[in-house]
């Protein structure tokens, strides 16, 4: 039997096209396999490779999803084994072993497994994800009775906290994967009356993830604090702090927050996966005319530019993804964060530090003297901060910040309520941007569906067409939930003279949104509409997010 080339496999199952094809494989690096390079780039699922390599080799793919696995066959493979080559044990039948595999192809990896089992080794193919999600949830049960069983441990012990191979660090650290894999923004650790919660916040949603016992609580908590360099010894007070740690290889930032609560110190860690920032405006998914307006406004020389939206919309990598956009050596770029989330090359960048005197307004003040063209506020909170941000813009700089509102025309609200004069927010703000975050459609288990009568009127009323909906009816890649991943939905409204004379006069709110109405703007619901008309996302998932007139 001949054995197709993946390439063509590919374009049979209408995965890729040739002009795509031919492209990969011209600019690829000669040892990257093909499968890799469309993965990095996005062109095709994880499940979509695995069907048609199941196809190509003969080999069958396997889900771990809800493989019943039996725990003492994780005893014939070591974890550090498993976890660098992406490999899991599944049974032993006789003298074979059955391993999934996340490249099948890998002999050697075959070979060291048969030498140290001393079984043949039948492989099957499963996602990177599933692996690691397997090893991270088995491997860790002994991990587990180590912590049950070593009664040794005491809180006064606090090498303990700090030694590598001891239980309760184990298993902070394998919390910590366990989010990186499933790709979590935030960790929570729930203090309870009997237990402590942990739960994982993906693609924006809460989700319970496990249940630890209440005397691993302050071993846990204390742990963190170490981590974080934070007074292990003050537990009425709340704390913030920072870690700066590799997991599985890949550099993390992570912000953590304690809160004294009735049953002990909530922990919540936002993580950071530097190695995953979005910086380029171009994949950050506007519409061609917000595109074209924002970057217009960008590249005007002064002016504010606001960024609005609640806390984890994705405001922050929007403006970075701006900064990134400007940033070259012909320019002076400053910023005035709290905290710097991501460090840029080139760019200066300032952590403000209010138990020092160092808050926003202050540094703000002391970055004017630097002699800067382009200066970045983190988020604009008092009437100090936006009055020195408005004289920065007045004066020749371009100011670009962050600020809490539900959409574009509350932004003009908010400012005049902070008691800014009306005729200094039309002097100095050029642009909007209001943004939220929805979830995207899983690729591998998406179907087109009917759209419903409710559906067919919501989009009638904005003067737009749906006759189906695409939705993901649940699989293991997306922890059956239907949805893989987030996209941003924008509103970019332009401070144009006709808006700058309705807030000059004190106009309402109402009349802004009429004007911008004329002029053409696309709001939350309308972008986010014209998604789901394009089968990235649902309407539910707008609706959840951007509000109906």
């Amino acid at each position: 039997m001949i054995r197709k080339r993946l390439g063509d496999l590919l374009i049979e199952n209408g995965l890729i096209t040739n002009d795509q094809l031919t492209t990969i494989l011209n600019s690829k690096p000669r040892e990257e396999k093909l499968g890799d390079v469309l993965l990095q780039q996005g062109i095709i699922t994880e499940q979509q490779l695995i069907e048609v390599l199941e196809i190509q080799l003969g080999i069958p793919q396997v889900q771990l999803y809800h493989y019943p696995f039996e725990p003492k066959v994780f005893n014939l493979i070591p974890k550090d084994l498993a976890k660098r080559n992406l490999i899991v044990p599944l049974k032993v039948e006789g003298d074979k072993l059955y391993v999934a595999m996340k490249d099948p192809m890998d002999f050697i990896t075959i070979d060291d497994l048969r030498f140290i089992t001393g079984l043949q080794i039948i492989p099957a193919i499963a996602s990177q994800e599933d692996i690691l999600k397997t090893i991270n949830k088995y491997y860790e049960e002994e991990t587990f009775d180590d912590f049950m069983s070593d009664q040794s441990i005491s809180a006064e012990k606090q090498e303990e906290l700090v030694d590598v191979d001891a239980p309760i660090v184990r298993i902070v650290n394998q919390i910590l994967s366990a989010a990186v894999t499933q790709k979590a923004s935030d960790i929570h650790f729930d203090p309870q009356e009997t237990r402590l919660l942990v739960r994982f916040r993906v693609d924006g949603v809460l989700h319970d993830e496990r249940t630890l016992p209440k005397l691993m609580q302050g071993m846990v908590t204390a742990r963190v604090k170490i981590m974080s360099k934070l007074d292990i010894t003050e537990h009425r007070l709340p704390q913030d702090g920072r870690i700066k740690t590799n997991v599985d290889f890949r550099p993390i930032d992570i912000r953590v927050s304690l809160l004294p609560t009735v049953f002990g110190e909530k922990i919540v860690m936002r993580i950071l996966d530097l190695s995953n920032n979005l910086t380029d405006i171009t994949k950050l998914g506007f519409h061609e005319k917000n595109y074209s307006r924002v970057i217009n406004e960008i590249a005007k020389p002064n002016g504010i530019i606001m960024i609005s939206g609640p806390t984890g919309s994705g405001k922050s990598s929007t403006l970075y993804a701006a900064l990134n956009y400007l940033n070259n050596e012909e320019v002076n770029i400053i910023t005035v964060e709290d905290p710097v989330e991501y460090q840029l090359q080139g760019i200066n960048q300032i952590q403000v530090n209010s138990n020092v005197g160092l808050t926003f307004a202050a540094g703000l003040r002391s970055i004017l003297r630097q002699d800067p063209d382009i200066v970045m506020v983190g988020e604009i909170r008092d009437k100090d901060t936006v009055e020195i941000a408005i004289r920065a813009s007045l004066t020749g700089h371009l100011v670009l910040s962050t600020i809490h509102t539900n959409d574009s025309v509350a932004t003009i609200t908010r400012l005049l309520d902070m008691g800014v004069e009306p005729f200094l927010v039309t002097s100095s703000l050029n642009a909007v941007i209001a943004q939220r975050l929805v979830r995207r459609v899983c690729r591998d288990c998406s179907e087109k569906q009917e759209a419903t009568i409710r559906e067919i009127a919501i989009f009638k009323k904005r003067n737009l067409d749906i006759e189906t909906i695409t939705r993901g009816k649940g699989c293991p890649s997306c922890g059956m939930s239907g949805y893989r991943g987030r996209m941003a939905i924008h509103e970019v409204l332009i401070i144009d003279d006709e808006i700058k004379s309705v807030i000059n006069r004190g106009g309402t709110a109402a009349e802004i949104r009429e004007i911008a109405q004329a002029n053409d703007t696309i709001f939350l619901i309308d972008d986010g509409l014209m998604k789901v008309q394009e089968g990235k996302t649902t309407t539910e998932e707008i609706l959840r997010v951007a509000l109906q007139d």
